[in-house]
């Protein structure tokens, strides 16, 4: 099944501020939980902040805040995983973002279900690790990986990042703690923006 087709896209907020629409998105869909005990506005700023805390770049920061975004944008709703669907949201997420930002913030994202897949793989102790909703979906994302998809992804430029990425998103579960709010992270979205598609909006057609 292919998610990643504009059919399985629920309609995102669209007007002529591309940012605009991404914090009216969290604004609106980010209470959603989607398995885990924090929504999911909670993680991208839990998320954030641990990669601030880190000494990330701005292009990683964000790729942190933003890297579940797709989760925000399919049509499949908050139970897709117990009806046994893999959204694909790291594909929606990063190909909904391309049009606004850097590869240095979208790759990362793309491959942060690839660095979850490796990490089990070559680590039993951070697959025991995970969240009973990450173990699900990471079942749903193909387990674990195989000697080909392993090579694959170690030669990804951008594979250490996505490994920190995923670092990031492990530690962003935390129930009850203050974070700095979404939209403090606004103009450091706005310094990455790139293209004429930020001008004229992000909304899925």
């Amino acid at each position: 099944m292919n998610t990643t087709s504009s059919s399985f896209l629920s309609q995102a907020p669209e007007s002529s501020d591309a940012v605009a629409d991404i914090l009216t998105l969290y604004a609106t869909r980010g209470d959603d939980h989607y398995g885990e005990h924090v929504s999911q506005r909670e993680h991208a700023e839990q998320c954030a902040w641990h990669a601030q805390a880190d000494g990330a770049e701005e292009a990683l920061v964000v790729a942190a805040l933003l890297h579940d975004i797709g989760h925000l944008l399919h049509k499949f709703g908050e139970d897709a995983a117990d009806r046994g669907i893999d959204t694909r949201h790291e594909r929606i997420g990063s190909g909904y973002l391309a049009r606004i930002l850097p590869p240095s913030v979208t790759r990362p994202i793309a491959l942060h279900v690839s660095a979850k897949r490796y990490l089990a793989t070559a680590n039993p102790e951070y697959l025991e690790g995970l969240s009973d909703a990450s173990l699900q979906s990471f079942i749903l994302q193909g387990g674990m990986m195989s000697e080909a998809e392993i090579a694959a992804f170690l030669a990804d430029p951008d594979h250490d990042a996505a490994m920190k990425l995923r670092a990031y998103d492990e530690l962003g579960k935390v129930v009850g703690v203050e974070m700095p709010g979404f939209a403090t992270y606004e103009p450091m979205i706005r310094r990455l923006m790139v293209g004429t598609d930020a001008v004229v909006g992000a909304g899925v057609a």
